[in-house]
């Protein structure tokens, strides 16, 4: 099975001259807690609305002052549409992450695959509860 069946398509992206106050607006209309940055459809970072709150509300930053290249997450784990399922799982596994952006060849954003499509679509509960099991291990500390 193919990522391009199992991902979410139409996903939707903010830019990263954007504000916060836009980025949180947007995630709300959407019902959505996590929000690829595009530049041209092409993925530069990833912002959620835990970002939103905890490296700029707790600080005290102004929402409509702050841009979310100030405080996305410039590095985004992505696969191919035409990856494979089980490919896609064993690296939210290694990165340890809950959701892919997908891409065309074209390195353009086409969708997102996340945790629960690879549970609810798939049918395989055992690639998602290994999945699972990985994503949610303690991260090793740095020293």
């Amino acid at each position: 099975m193919r990522v391009s069946e199992v991902m979410t398509r139409g996903v939707a992206c903010i830019g990263p001259d954007a504000t916060l106050q836009e980025a949180a607006a947007k995630m709300k209309s959407l019902d959505v807690g996590p929000l690829p940055v595009c530049d041209n459809d092409r993925p530069v970072g990833m912002i959620t609305d835990r970002d939103i709150t905890v490296r700029a509300t707790a600080e005290g930053e102004a929402p409509t002052e702050i841009r979310v290249r100030d405080i996305m997450t410039p590095e985004v784990f992505s696969c191919f549409e035409d990856a494979l399922v089980k490919d896609a799982a064993l690296l939210m596994q290694q990165k340890q992450v809950r959701r892919l952006l997908v891409l065309n060849r074209d390195q353009r954003l086409v969708g997102i695959v996340s945790l629960g499509d690879l549970a609810l679509e798939t049918g395989d509960k055992q690639l998602a509860g290994n999945t699972l099991e990985a994503v949610s291990e303690p991260a090793v500390a740095k020293r």
